[in-house]
């Protein structure tokens, strides 16, 4: 179990290289939803996404450690561009093995870093062996995007964050996390538990990559029946790490389809007037879906992202 002090050191490590980024509300999404929704805006986070607190505080450490000469990892995209950062600050080399299928924007943010990109085929088995490959070649060190408690700890410290700025007077009766491989719904699971523990955690998937949910009624990591979601981000399953810390302080994980997905990533950029991208969306899509469950409640929604393809928008 990752203690509350990991995720405090966690804290302290990254800061000086990250924003604490800004908490917003809308009256109009609040109406709509029927509850007070208070969004933690990882969109304005450093490489646009909340991968920079976890990706900075394992490589901050390896680092530190010295555990290696290089640093490599898979990722379709955000995780991808949190490493290559976090490589530029250490001034270590990081070679990025992301799928062919990735945004574009993705990779060129990933090349601006200056990180290598090796392409893949877009499944979970060849991301692996891309891996596998760069360091045998390099003998770089994995900083995987979230079986790594170094990188649970610092996702943790997102919700860290949002309880301590907006849940001391009044606590939050849920915060909500997208979920992909659980890094990010792992370490918002864990911060809650220690820093506000009467508030209920509930992750959002796609139905297009709903391996999560089965993995949590059944106790074992399963994989999603098909893959089909413009929820790029959202893809991987879960690993037996993030599994156990989600069976133990999740409440739901409740799914919802694309074009849920997609009016909520409407709404938001519509009424907000912020960028964010699909599977940052996804948790909004599920308190829309689902009214009764979060009505008359005080809401924290984790916005996890606004890397998008400007290009291919799907409005």
């Amino acid at each position: 179990m990752i203690a509350l002090d990991t995720i405090r050191e966690a804290h302290d490590r990254i800061r000086p290289h990250i924003h604490r980024t800004a908490v917003l509300t809308n009256q109009t999404i609040n109406e709509k939803a029927n509850a007070r929704l208070f969004f933690k805006c990882e969109n304005f986070q450093k490489i646009g996404a909340f991968k920079a607190r976890g990706g900075l505080n394992a490589v901050l450490q390896v680092a530190a450690n010295r555990e290696g000469k290089a640093i490599t990892t898979h990722s379709s995209g955000n995780h991808a561009q949190a490493v290559a950062f976090a490589a530029r600050q250490v001034g270590l080399p990081a070679y990025i093995v992301m799928p062919r299928t990735a945004p574009q924007v993705k990779k060129d943010a990933v090349l601006g870093y200056g990180a290598e990109v090796i392409e893949c085929e877009p499944t979970l088995d060849a991301r692996e062996a891309g891996v596998r490959t760069v360091m045998e070649r390099t003998g770089a060190v994995l900083v995987h995007p979230f079986d790594d408690d170094r990188v649970i700890a610092g996702q943790a410290t997102a919700a860290k964050e949002l309880i301590e700025d907006y849940g001391q007077e009044a606590r939050f009766d849920l915060i909500l996390a997208p979920v992909g491989g659980g890094g990010l719904l792992s370490g918002t699971a864990l911060s809650t538990r220690y820093l506000s523990p009467g508030t209920r955690v509930v992750a959002g998937e796609p139905e297009g990559a709903a391996d999560a949910i089965l993995s949590f009624q059944s106790g074992r990591v399963e994989k999603a029946p098909y893959i089909n979601t413009i929820a790029d981000g959202l893809m991987t399953s879960l690993s037996e790490r993030t599994l156990a810390i989600i069976r133990t302080h999740v409440t739901d994980i409740l799914t919802v389809s694309d074009a849920e997905i997609i009016a909520a990533m409407r709404l938001v950029w519509e009424r907000m007037k912020i960028i964010i991208e699909p599977s940052c969306a996804v948790p909004l899509a599920v308190v829309l879906k689902h009214p009764d469950q979060f009505a008359g409640q005080k809401v924290g929604i984790i916005l996890t992202g606004g890397n998008v393809d400007l290009g291919k928008l799907p409005f």
